[in-house]
């Protein structure tokens, strides 16, 4: 095992994409599962608090510590396990999904979960519960996890495969390898009506045991060992950028498109999108010296992609071409994708937006301001409409994209300066408040971490969160594993 404590070589380490910086006195590299039990044993008899850091790609500072040691999964990073015939792969935490991709893809084979960083470990994916474009078909990750395996904070081990072990209405009991009981009981949450949501723990009456430690980030135990369910490799894909001259066609042709593609189900003959994100005018303008081909007089653009298996491309271009021309798409500027090249490049496309926001915070040395909010499907325009209508009474530059399909939208503020670094974490707030108050959530896939925490208290109260601390303190009762994510520490003052 590797221990480091010099700062120079461990400031890397207390960062996120997001520039949230911490401090801790020690940097753990472990070499296997027994090397992990170890140093958490160790923490726990001490009491000293452990954040768990997978590839720094999160966007909450849940990687990031304020205190104690970290320890890095980087070395546990082995693809132990890859079925082509039952269609599963068994991995550990510190794989890179985009490692995971290409493994299962040269065998035909398909692992839907997208995080837009796709350097990110599977570990963090499975403690965030992620998502991305494609969960607009595919759903999240959670929907792809058959077993883990969970060092708990005193070195016990969970071993929890779906569909073994499930809770008795509001009772969870489970049994560690040693034969170890606990016992959990599951408050009753307020859970928002939306396709996506990813704000404290999963928790629902005769829940699958499992989903309880899906995006639970880190608070409930270290997870060293993953199964992970695969599909078929979608013979074909059909990609496209479509380029709208007006903003409210853009979010049409998304409206219908969604429902077409609701209606259609398993059908893929007919529209049946994998993914529907949006870009309005400010992302294009911000791409646009990454990307100068970008039509200048464009308001907004939609990438969209649909998989099919059958030779039924000329149809579903015919198809997609006439819900392009019914909502008043640029026809003379849509670039389809012909190759897997090309595919990826539209990728890239999506890509882009994000690593430029990165950029654009680390250069002016603040925190991201960006929303995860998500809202339900009917009131989305709503929402957008007042998002707007916020940020651009404070005078703040801001660029919207995201996962339409899905009602789930990035509102990325773009502060030049400390002070409108704090009007836009006001504005954010608010924007918080009204997702929450139109039946949405504060978080789609990102998580809570360190930095919402605030806005997780808005959306589920004191009450409701102190009810979730109780459950982390039944895995963790001396508080050790990656504390500050979700709760404050008056959380456990019952």
């Amino acid at each position: 095992m590797l221990i480091k404590t010099s700062k120079d070589e461990i400031e890397s380490y207390l960062v996120d994409a997001a520039n949230i910086k911490g401090n801790c006195n020690a940097l753990y590299i472990p070499g296997n599962e027994e090397e992990i039990i170890e140093v958490i044993k160790s923490a726990n008899l001490e009491k000293t608090k452990i954040t768990i850091s997978g590839g720094g790609t999160g966007l909450t500072g849940g990687r990031v510590p304020s205190e104690g040691i970290l320890v890095s999964t980087e070395k546990l990073n082995k693809i132990i396990e890859l079925n082509k015939e039952a269609g599963f792969v068994i991995v550990e935490p510190g794989v890179y999904l985009r490692e995971l991709n290409e493994k299962v893809e040269s065998q035909g084979l398909f692992y839907p979960p997208d995080p837009t960083e796709r350097d990110c470990f599977l570990g963090g994916t499975i403690a965030t519960n992620a998502s991305g474009a494609r969960t607009f078909k595919y759903g999240p990750t959670r929907n792809f996890v058959e077993e883990i395996r969970i060092i708990l904070a005193d070195g016990e081990i969970l071993n929890l495969k779906r569909s073994e072990c499930f809770a008795n209405g509001n009772i969870l009991e489970l049994k560690t390898e040693s034969g170890k009981l606990l016992k959990v009981e599951l408050p009753k949450i307020n859970i928002p009506k939306t396709t996506k949501h990813a704000a404290g723990y999963y928790i629902k009456e005769n829940m699958d045991a499992i989903d309880l430690f899906i995006g639970s980030e880190g608070t409930l135990g270290v997870v060293t060992k993953i199964k992970l369910k695969l599909i078929k490799k979608p013979a074909n894909a059909l990609s496209a950028v479509v380029f709208f001259d007006s903003e409210n066609s853009a979010l049409n042709f998304i409206a219908e498109a969604r429902e077409l593609s609701f209606s259609n189900g398993d059908n893929e003959s007919g529209i049946n999108a994998t993914c529907l994100e949006y870009f309005d005018s400010h992302s294009l303008q911000f791409m646009k010296e990454d990307l100068p081909n970008i039509p200048d007089k464009s308001k907004a653009a939609v990438w969209l992609e649909q998989t099919y298996n059958s030779d039924i491309e000329e149809k579903l271009l015919e198809l997609w071409f006439g819900l392009i021309l019914k909502h008043d798409g640029d026809e003379d500027n849509i670039w389809f994708a012909s190759d897997k090249s090309e595919l990826e490049k539209f990728k890239q496309f999506r890509h882009s937006i994000s690593v430029k926001v990165n950029e654009y915070i680390s250069g002016k040395n603040i925190s991201k301001v960006g929303t995860d909010t998500s809202v339900p499907h009917e009131k989305f325009k709503e929402y957008l409409d007042f998002m707007k209508r916020e940020v651009e009474s404070k005078n703040l530059k801001y660029v919207i994209y995201g996962h339409a399909g899905d009602s789930h939208i990035h509102l990325n503020m773009l502060p030049n300066n400390d002070e409108e670094f704090k009007t836009a974490k006001l504005v954010y707030k608010i924007l918080c408040k009204k997702a929450v108050g139109l039946g949405g959530t504060i978080s789609a896939e990102h998580g809570i971490g360190k930095l919402k925490k605030e806005y997780f208290i808005d959306m589920f109260g004191e009450k409701q969160i102190m009810e979730m601390a109780k459950i982390k303190k039944v895995f963790d009762p001396n508080l050790i594993l990656n504390f500050g994510n979700l709760f404050n520490k008056e959380h456990f003052s019952l």
